[in-house]
Order: structure tokens, then sequence, then C-alpha cells
């Protein structure tokens, strides 16, 4: 960068950040960087102002997670496995997205405050630029189709913040939209949502079922929840957020090719994959969804040929897992900001209802009630304590997509929703639809705290046990020790689950208070 365009940088830095920002307690880098904020800076407030303790526990919760797990040289998390990895780095764009947007916006700081608030964005957000490097991406490519939509809606949860936060900065005359130096990840970011929302769309399979996405394309047919979920969410996703690809590779092609945003495919399949999906009796009678379908006589022969069984999806798998009702939210809110169908928001919240009344709330008693006990959900898993890191990434996913279903819409959002809609902005539905996720937010803060009663002197949280809603287990228990050690104890995985719930209580404490 020029020295003259640096300038510009740190002055609108400091412009907009004067603005910006309730500044709570600075975090230190991550093992191996530089520590950006002096030891004796640590504290419950912040130049002159209070800190709020659901921002605090965000922030530790994210310090932890990436002092602890993160590698900087592999640029991904250790022992996470590919696609809850690319939640991992979901987790990342996204709380950096709740620390901006839930914080005051009316007094003006220091400019050192100013400066470490800002150092801390840049550090958070430059490690999601290594994970860019650091990700299995040609592993993925091979994997089941939900696994490359991780990477989908992953990487837009990335573009979308570099929008915001660029636009942010661009609030003073002096300082342009193109100057926040995070937007050189956006490219290769949309590229990689591009390339893997392409890999995994050849999944749609009109030969059994009627329709729906193939869980995996190297096992007989599986046409589960969670994929067709995913597809959904991650189409309406691009036709919302993809800010177009001017990069054709991997593809040969006679000439370079642009991939616009807004293409009406993506919505086109998200209409029909959530048309298919609602119609598949895939929910239970309590609402919630269940995994999935097998086809029955289902055959694949040595020679290649198949025997496609009775063609249709009659085989349900019946378990119920966290994620199963999260991802469908963001598909939900989609849809909505794109048709204008306020029978879309009326599903999403359906849906959550489902969910809180499956964890007995706002009864706290210790049965089971179909997703969880004493108002604190759960998996089926963390009972017997085998979830395996595919159980304890799911309640975080809940989190992180229950959150984006009832976030508020960004006032440029709004503006250019409306220009690619063909209908008009619903204000009515809109202050409705807030209403309604504003009185999610007791539940919500249970269940954060609940996660709060996991954390141990080190900041490490753990998915299974919880102190405020203590269960009976199958197994005997430890005689020493802390009871959430028991099964796979804490894994990056808890820890991201937790960071989830976190955030979602400070985004319900900063916005809807």
């Amino acid at each position: 960068m020029k020295n003259s365009n640096f300038a510009v940088l740190i002055v609108g830095s400091l412009s907009w950040l004067a603005a910006a920002f309730r500044a709570p307690r600075i975090l230190p880098a991550p093992k191996g960087l530089q520590r950006p904020i002096a030891d004796e800076l640590r504290g419950p407030t912040y130049g002159n102002h209070e800190v709020s303790q659901a921002l605090q526990d965000v922030l530790d919760g994210l310090e932890t997670m990436q002092e602890t797990y993160f590698d900087t040289f592999a640029g991904t998390w250790a022992g996470a496995i590919d696609w809850t990895a690319a939640v991992m780095g979901t987790h990342i764009t996204t709380t950096l997205s709740g620390v901006v947007e839930g914080l005051d916006l009316r007094f003006e700081e220091a400019c050192t405050d100013i400066l470490r608030w800002e150092n801390l964005i840049n550090q958070y957000y430059t490690q999601t630029a290594f994970f860019y490097f650091g990700e299995n991406a040609f592993g993925l490519r091979n994997q089941a189709f939900d696994d490359m939509l991780w990477v989908v809606l992953g990487w837009l949860e990335s573009t979308k913040f570099a929008d915001m936060y660029a636009r942010r900065h661009a609030d003073g005359d002096e300082f342009e939209y193109s100057g926040w130096h995070g937007l050189q990840l956006s490219p290769m970011a949309a590229h990689r949502a591009r390339v893997f929302y392409e890999l995994a769309a050849v999944g749609w399979d009109d030969s059994l079922c009627g329709g729906g996405m193939t869980w995996n394309p190297s096992l007989a047919p599986y046409k589960n929840a969670i994929t067709n979920e995913l597809f959904t969410a991650a189409s309406i996703s691009m036709y919302l957020y993809f800010p177009g690809d001017n990069n054709s590779a991997p593809f040969l092609s006679a000439q370079d090719r642009f991939y616009n945003a807004h293409d009406p495919i993506y919505l086109e399949n998200a209409v029909k994959s959530y048309k298919w999906l609602k119609d598949s009796r895939m929910c239970n009678t309590i609402g919630l969804y269940q995994d999935g379908f097998h086809v029955t006589g289902w055959q694949r022969f040595p020679n290649g040929t198949i025997n496609p069984g009775t063609g249709h999806c009659d085989e349900l798998n019946t378990m119920v897992y966290t994620y199963n009702q999260g991802v469908l939210l963001t598909a939900n809110r989609g849809l909505w900001l794109a048709t204008g169908a306020r029978s879309y928001l009326d599903d999403g919240h359906n849906l959550v209802s489902s969910v809180i009344r499956a964890t007995g709330w706002p009864n706290e008693d210790r049965h089971w009630h179909g997703l969880g006990r004493g108002g604190v959900i759960e998996e089926y898993c963390d009972h017997g304590l085998y979830c395996s890191q595919d159980g304890q990434t799911f309640k975080g996913i809940f989190f992180t997509h229950m959150t984006e279903f009832c976030r508020p819409l960004r006032p440029y959002e709004r503006e250019s929703i409306c220009e690619i809609t063909p209908t008009l902005f619903d204000e009515e539905g809109y202050q409705y639809h807030l209403a309604r996720c504003a009185a999610y937010a007791k539940w919500v803060e249970h269940n954060a705290d609940a996660a709060l009663a996991t954390k141990n002197e080190d900041g490490l949280f753990d998915g299974a046990v919880d102190h405020l809603n203590p269960v009976s287990y199958s197994r005997s228990a430890v005689d020493d020790g802390d009871l959430n050690d028991r099964g796979r104890g804490r894994t990056v995985e808890t820890q991201g689950s937790a960071l989830a719930a976190l955030r979602a209580k400070w985004m319900w404490q900063a916005l809807y208070a």
C-alpha cells in the first residue's frame, strides 16, 4: 500500500472508530504473535467505560479458542476435522460481526484506545486469512456434499463481515469504502464459495424421492436434513450476498467468465430445495427435523448397474440433532428477504418455538423433552457422554443460525435487498419478526449461562454437562476432577459451540434490550 493510502487508512480508521465502540477489555494476541495490549490495561473497564459482562464473556471465549487451538503456522485449528474447521472459521467472522454491531456507537475514545480496537479486529480477521490457505480445500472437494456446503457458508460470512466493516469505515467523507485492507480477502473468499457451491450443487437428484440433495456421492442414497438445509441456506445466501467472481478457475473455459452476483439460479435452487424439504415429511410430531431418508431396496451392483428399489424416501432415520433445527433458519430469513413472503418467517419462528419447547422451557425439570432438559438444548449423545466431534459442533451451529435469523438488518443491507427483491419491503412483517425474536432473550441467556457453567480455570468450555442442570449418567462417575472432562471432554468444537451461544446472548442484550 502506498504511504498516502496508508495515511488515509489510519485517518479513516480513527474517525470511524472514535464514533463506533464502547470498548471492553482488549485481548492478548494468540501464542506466537506479538501481544498487542499491555497486561496492565486488562481489567473490568476499558478507558472510562464499564464493560458488559456478556461481551467480556464473548471476547474471553474467542481469545481462549484462538490461543489454545489455532495454529498460525498451519493456518487451522489443532484437532479439528475438515468440516468442523470450516465451522470454526464461521464462528470467528460471525463473532467479529456481533462485536462490531452490538457496541454503542455514540461516544469518542482516545486515539490509543481506538488503535487497540482496530488491532483486535484486524488480529482475528487476519487469522481467517491464514485459514484460507490452511483449509484442506483440495481434500474437501472429494468429500460429502454437506462438507462442501459448510465451506460455502463460511466464506460467504467472511465477505459479509468485510463488506459491513468496510462500510463502517467509509462513514467518514475522507475515507473510501475500498480502503480497509480486509477487503483483499473477499475476492478469494467469494471464489472459494462459488467453486464449492458448484461442486455441491451436482448432489441434487431428481431420480429418487422426487428431488432433494444426496448426502454422499460415494454411498447409498441418503437424503438427509442437513444436506438439504445447507443447500437451501447456501443457495439463498449466494443469491443475497455473493459479490461476484471473475476467476473461472479451476474450470477450463475458452474465455474468462464473470460469475454475477444475485444470479436467479441461486434463488431458484433455494425455493426448490426448501419446498422439497417442507414436503419431505421429515419433521416429527413435535415439529423437529429428523435426520433423513434412505430408499428401500436401492442397490448398486459390481458391474455398475443400479436397482432403484422403491425409488421413494421411505426409510426414515428418526434421530434428532440440534443443528438440523438451526441451519434452515438462515434459509428462512434469506427467502423472506428475497421473496417478501412472510410464510418463510413464520416457518422459522415455528421451528424456533418447537426447539424451545423441546428443551422443557420454561420448566427447568430434569426430564428429557426431545431436544434437551431444564430449558437447556442438548444432543442425545450428551447424556451418554459419547458425542463425537460432529455432535460437539452441533449446538454452536444451531445458535449461529438462530442468531442470523434474528439479526436486525443493517441499513445498507435493507437498501440492497430492496434493489434486488421484486416486492416491496414488508416493514410491518419485519417489525413483527423483531418482536418475536426479542421474546427469545430469556431462553438464549439461560443456555449461554449453562455453557458458562462448564468453563474451567483455563477458560475452556465443554458441551456435555452443565452444572446448572445436573443429570444422572449411564456411565459410572469419575471419583475426582471435573465431570465435564469425561467423554471427549473439552475440544475446539465445544469451545466454538460455547462461543456461538455467548455471542447470541450478547446480541440479544445489545440489540433487543
